[in-house]
């Protein structure tokens, strides 16, 4: 059984058809990459996932149970949780309590939230800047901040959404590790979305490619991009060579 599955997802906003009928199964401990163009979808297939947009038809199931009605704090403590590519921290509270705020809201009582939070940011390397306002961070510290909120709520699947994306290639590197660390050790199953392809391709064990709404493609990372209609629809020969470095796919 998939940890996550989506069986017709579909989403129009009035006449507009932005996601037509999308079938997507994760696996226990996998990491699915969703590319395609701007406009494909990938932004309203999360959204529909994560529970802050309702989809027009089809259905969302989390270990075989249906999650399509709940809200999206619900989902978060179901274990669906989602990061965003333009980082909004709290400004008036520390990276500290950023995690905090995040770490109560999903599971509703204090507890052992604070140790939580100090664990969680020591996994993304902002042990040190935890009492600093996040105004104080590069983007790349504000992504690595919106993770560790996203990890306090301890989920099942992380929705990544474009987290590479803006970052020197040098702290590329580090955070495609840094979420591979997270999936084997927190055995936490992993979704993202990414337009820098030599991560997305390095990361992920399988793609879902999506054009205009529609998957178009799906399989191993290789076979993915040397895909005729993958090539035609948004890589380019030149970008799909470029993408599958030697040893790339795993």
């Amino acid at each position: 059984m998939p940890l996550l599955e989506t069986r017709g997802l579909t989403r129009r906003f009035g006449g507009l058809l932005a996601l037509d009928g999308v079938d997507l199964t994760l696996a226990e401990g996998e990491i699915l990459g969703v590319i395609g163009p701007n406009g494909a979808g990938k932004t309203t297939l999360f959204s529909l996932i994560g529970g802050s947009l309702r989809p027009s038809a089809g259905e969302i199931l989390l270990g075989g149970q249906p999650v399509t009605s709940l809200p999206a704090h619900r989902r978060v403590r179901a274990g669906i949780v989602r990061t965003h590519q333009i980082v909004r921290p709290f400004a008036n509270l520390t990276v500290f309590e950023n995690v905090l705020v995040a770490a109560i809201h999903a599971h509703r009582v204090a507890g052992h939230a604070r140790d939580r939070v100090a664990e969680v940011l020591a996994l993304v390397g902002l042990a040190d800047r935890a009492a600093q306002p996040p105004g104080t961070l590069t983007l790349a510290g504000r992504k690595r901040l919106e993770l560790a909120r996203a990890l306090a709520t301890a989920p099942r699947v992380l929705l990544l959404d474009e987290v590479v994306a803006g970052i020197n290639p040098a702290e590329a590197i580090a955070f495609a590790q840094l979420i591979r660390q997270i999936r084997d050790e927190r055995k936490i199953s992993v979704v993202m979305t990414e337009h820098v392809m030599p991560a997305v391709m390095s990361l992920s064990d399988r793609l879902v490619v999506l054009e205009h709404g529609r998957r178009i493609a799906e399989g191993a990372p290789r076979d993915v991009v040397a895909n005729p209609r993958v090539i035609a629809a948004y890589l380019g020969s030149d970008a799909a060579s470029e993408s599958a470095p030697e040893g790339a796919a795993r």
